[in-house]
């Protein structure tokens, strides 16, 4: 029998079964019936605001609901919206170019759904991490099956009732369990797998999904540097970093995650982060805007990292001191750490802020070039020069200028990984094209000339083929 929840892998086996069928017998071919999916879901997140807000900041321990509605409702609001303006254009059948050796024949491309797609959404924006590849998936003429976190419990079973509510277990099925699920889960051979996590868990879930040659989209995260350029503002750099780093706590996954600056300018940095703090966020341990660790495993985790350093390395941003019971960590900065020191070679997902010291621009593109790719890249600086310098001797999922994390924000940008920082790109246009078939077609015309193609060879064929060969 076909249900909307599943908590079982017997469960999971059979629904998938059932999705799977029916993705081959009834295909969504229409965009009528495609923006029907987007009206529900939107549907969906409006009767549900509160419920799914209380319940993020119930699996957190506390996490603002401002910040829920800006990084989660609002983004997803601006998805759904932009998916119903472009996506019946981006289904129609469109020609492209054709050598003309075959004219008057003509070439298209058919975009088709994929026909059943797997989402394994992480716990740190469960929000938009869910929907926002829902969107692209349904755009593309999908049924979905999504695995929520089992580290944010209270809102997978809240989006799972609610799915359950606005949805037919035909078009969209939610998976809520503990990690022997996820990994049975990754195991089926859906159509496409996408993956938002850490780069250890990504692996896996690759590893998993290669017996079936299930095609993946990995978002994997990693160690998103900042360059700040000699002639950039510090205070504006300051005031952007921060912003980034403390949203949501650092668990982010394109979080500053480092800074490269010069020796020179370390001082005034640490004096205006300290301002900063003070003035976005006084009285942090009583404070609701500041979200806290999400359990007390991640807690010890980055508490580990600082314990391991020297205690005059570590410079505290604000007089309060981290509380394990509240999993409340306050934002600080490490002073110049070595680079194979744990803070160095971990993604943080943490408010902690290591400023490296650098000697110049190209010393902080070598810095940045002798790690792993990462998902994103910011730079800040006003000269042109400087600024094409970094963009063009690094390569990274995104690159923001002057800027944290906004580009995930823009629709019109693919938004994705490289290297050990993933594989794949969505949102938008992109999401739509990674989520379809894009079936090649070539259309032979009625009256043609490849008679002329076959044996045995002519001079007209030999002399036609020269001449389209110059």
């Amino acid at each position: 029998m076909s249900q909307s929840i599943i908590t079982t892998k017997d469960q999971l086996t059979a629904q998938f079964e059932h999705m799977h069928a029916l993705s081959r017998k009834v295909p969504l071919n229409s965009w009528v019936s495609r923006e029907a999916l987007l009206d529900s879901l939107e549907a969906m997140l409006i009767n549900n605001k509160q419920s799914f807000a209380d319940a993020i900041c119930e699996d957190f321990g506390n996490r603002s609901k401002d910040e829920t509605d800006f990084v989660g409702f609002f983004p997803s609001f601006q998805a759904i919206s932009h998916a119903r303006k472009h996506g019946k254009s981006w289904m129609k059948t469109r020609r492209v170019g054709i050598s003309p050796l075959y004219m008057p024949a003509h070439n298209e491309i058919q975009p088709q759904p994929l026909g059943l797609v797997g989402i394994v959404v992480p716990w740190n924006y469960p929000l938009n991490l869910s929907v926002g590849p829902m969107i692209d998936a349904i755009t593309a003429g999908n049924r979905i099956m999504i695995k929520m976190s089992e580290s944010a419990p209270k809102f997978a079973e809240a989006f799972a009732t609610a799915v359950a509510n606005h949805f037919s277990p035909d078009m969209i099925a939610v998976v809520v369990g503990e990690v022997e699920l996820a990994a049975a889960f990754s195991e089926l051979p859906f159509d496409h797998l996408l993956f938002t996590g850490s780069t250890s868990v990504g692996k896996k879930v690759m590893a998993a999904a290669a017996p079936n040659l299930t095609p993946v989209t990995l978002e994997l995260g990693g160690k998103s540097p900042v360059i700040v350029l000699d002639d950039a503002n510090l205070e504006k750099v300051v005031n952007r970093v921060m912003m980034g780093k403390t949203l949501n706590a650092g668990q982010t996954c394109i979080a500053p995650d480092y800074v490269l600056l010069d020796k020179s300018r370390h001082d005034e940095f640490v004096t205006l982060a300290k301002a900063w703090v003070k003035k976005h966020y006084p009285k942090l341990d009583k404070n609701n805007d500041y979200t806290t660790i999400i359990n007390s495993r991640e807690f010890e985790r980055v508490q580990g990292y600082l314990n391991a350093l020297p205690s005059e390395q570590v410079v505290a941003l604000t007089d309060v001191a981290p509380n394990p019971e509240s999993r409340l960590l306050p934002p600080v900065i490490v002073v110049n750490p070595d680079p194979n020191s744990a803070v160095m070679q971990n993604e943080l997902f943490a408010p902690i802020l290591p400023l490296v010291h650098v000697d110049n621009q190209k010393s902080a593109v070598e810095f940045v070039n002798s790690r792993p790719r990462p998902l994103a890249l910011y730079v800040f600086g006003d000269d042109k020069n400087d600024l094409d310098y970094v963009r063009n001797h690094t390569v990274s999922g995104g690159v923001a200028v002057n800027e944290v994390i906004l580009h995930i924000a823009q629709n019109d940008l693919p938004f994705g990984g490289v290297g050990a920082s993933g594989m794949g790109a969505y949102h938008g246009k992109a999401g739509f094209e990674r989520l379809s078939h894009m079936k090649p077609v070539f259309v032979q015309s009625k009256l043609n000339a490849m008679n002329i193609m076959l044996p045995p060879y002519s001079k007209l064929f030999k002399k036609g083929l020269q001449l389209l060969s110059k």
